[in-house]
This record gives structure tokens, C-alpha cells and sequence, in this order.
């Protein structure tokens, strides 16, 4: 609930069952929050909340509320960021963050520990501009949708580029500006393909 910098968790009848954070906070106020940009959870349930803006940073916390980890700065280098778009976890426990102004994919482990990043400003392969969503494919390689670039690409975990798929443009197959993606138990790619209102399903070649 990003305006009001908190985290409400519900059950599967749309009852809420906890809260996490609720007042505006920065980077030396452990445990407040301001304007959350996405949460993930492990696989031991533990979740990940990414502020944007304000704070630029990741902290980790139990089911039971406790903070565990945190990660995170306003910057340029490894552990820092430039506005926080999403997270998404692996089959590993690793933990994938679109850094959308640094142009980049910083990858840490569970406990917030930088193991490498891939991505530079630009339009060629292996480039990126504002990548803003990420998701995982049935092989276990990522997609990165890129609002700046409109078009989605697709990487090795290692952040070796695998193809592209997109141009800016109005008509079916181009995007203009997409926000998000998602993938269905099929393996079909959702695009939130924002500034040309819709969204477009695609299958990508194997």
C-alpha cells in the first residue's frame, strides 16, 4: 500500500490478517517504511520490502514481523539503488531487483549480500532503459520488461542476453511504455503494455 508506506496481508476471503509499517519513514528509521515499491517472500516465508524514493532499500523480515536484514542506499554502485521498480525470487533463494534508473539487474542472496548485476544504460542487447518488471520462465531464465526501451528481453541468469521481443509503436507486437509482466502456468507472457491501454499475450519461442 504504497502511500501509506505499510504492507497489509490477507487471507484468501480478502480478510486482513496483519499489518507491516503504516508510517513514512527513512533509511535510519528501521522498521517504517515509505512508498513501498513491491514485497517477495522466500522460500522459508520470510518477506522483502522494497521502498523507492524515500529510502532505497530492502528489508527483510519474518512472518511474525521481526526484522531480520536490511540492504540498501540511494546511489549508483553495487548495493545501492535509483528507484526500486520489483523484485522476484529464483528456485534458489536468490533475489533479483530491477533497479530502474541505474538501467540495471542487481542480484543478491537471501540475507541482502551482492553477488553481481548485469545491465547498462542503452538499446542494443544486453542493454537496458528503466527496466521495471521481471519474471521467471519455466527454464528459469528472466525476462526484464523495459518501459524506456518498450520492448521485453531475455536473460540468462548469468545476465547473458537472450533475445528480444518489441518495438515502441501502437500496433499488435508493439509496445509503448510496458509497466509489468506475468507468466501463466503455460509459459505464456502477459504484457502490461501501458500507454497503448492493454495487454498483450505473447509465447515465446523455446
Amino acid at each position: 500500500d504504497s502511500h501509506y508506506h505499510r504492507v497489509l496481508v490477507y487471507d484468501r476471503q480478502g480478510n486482513i490478517l496483519r499489518t507491516y509499517g503504516g508510517d513514512e519513514g527513512t533509511a535510519p528509521l528501521v522498521g517504517r517504511f515509505g512508498y513501498i515499491a513491491d514485497v517477495e517472500s522466500d522460500s522459508k516465508g520470510n518477506l522483502y520490502i522494497a521502498e523507492s524514493q524515500n529510502a532505497e532499500r530492502i528489508t527483510k523480515i519474518s512472518p511474525e514481523g521481526e526484522i531480520l536484514a536490511e540492504c540498501g542506499s540511494l546511489g549508483a554502485q553495487p548495493s545501492q539503488f535509483q528507484r526500486i521498480r520489483s523484485m522476484l525470487f529464483d528456485s534458489t533463494d536468490r533475489l533479483y531487483v530491477a533497479d530502474a534508473c541505474n538501467h540495471r539487474i542487481q542480484v543478491f542472496d537471501a540475507d541482502g549480500k551482492f553477488l553481481s548485476q548485469f545491465g547498462q544504460p542503452g538499446s542494443a542487447e544486453g542493454e537496458m532503459m528503466y527496466p521495471y518488471d521481471i519474471a521467471l520462465a519455466k527454464d528459469g531464465s528472466l525476462f526484464v520488461c523495459e518501459y524506456g526501451n518498450s520492448r521485453i528481453q531475455r536473460f540468462k541468469t548469468t545476465g547473458q542476453p537472450l533475445g528480444i521481443w518489441g518495438r515502441p509503436g501502437r500496433e499488435v507486437g508493439e509496445l509503448w511504455n510496458p509497466w509489468a509482466i506475468g507468466i501463466d502456468p503455460a509459459g505464456r507472457l502477459y504484457v502490461v503494455d501501458s500507454n497503448n491501454h492493454r495487454i498483450q499475450r505473447i509465447r515465446w519461442p523455446e
